[in-house]
């Protein structure tokens, strides 16, 4: 039951993420001197509204995850977003895929494997 929590928090925080490229793809791009200035756009954004949400769901569920388990054990868990938003990023967003960051992903999979099993 642990591991489930601490996939689905895991899974909204990505998802969080992964709405805020989408309203940000929306919004346009944004330095730090026009924050202010497109402020109004990112407010009314729903995607943006929708990233805030899967946080602070992820982060309430991250609470009871660290009141059952040991951090170092549920910590690494979080490497899973990366690969989940490395393939959401490809598919849904036309993002690059390359060779080393798949190797990447492969050695991130090996590690939380090996973790989970301690």
């Amino acid at each position: 039951m642990n591991i489930l929590l601490i996939l689905i928090s895991v899974l909204l925080n990505c998802a969080a993420q992964l709405c805020i490229r989408k309203g940000m793809l929306l919004v346009g791009e944004v330095g730090m001197s026009g924050l202010v200035h497109n402020i109004g756009g990112m407010l009314m954004n729903l995607w943006l509204w929708a990233a805030m949400f899967c946080y602070a769901v992820s982060i309430l569920m991250w609470m009871a995850v660290l009141s059952k388990v040991e951090v170092s054990f549920a910590y690494p868990f979080l490497s899973i977003g990366y690969v989940v938003a490395a393939v959401v990023g490809y598919y849904f967003f036309g993002e690059s895929l390359t060779l080393t960051r798949i190797m990447g992903i492969l050695v991130i999979c090996i590690g939380v494997y090996l973790i989970s099993r301690s």
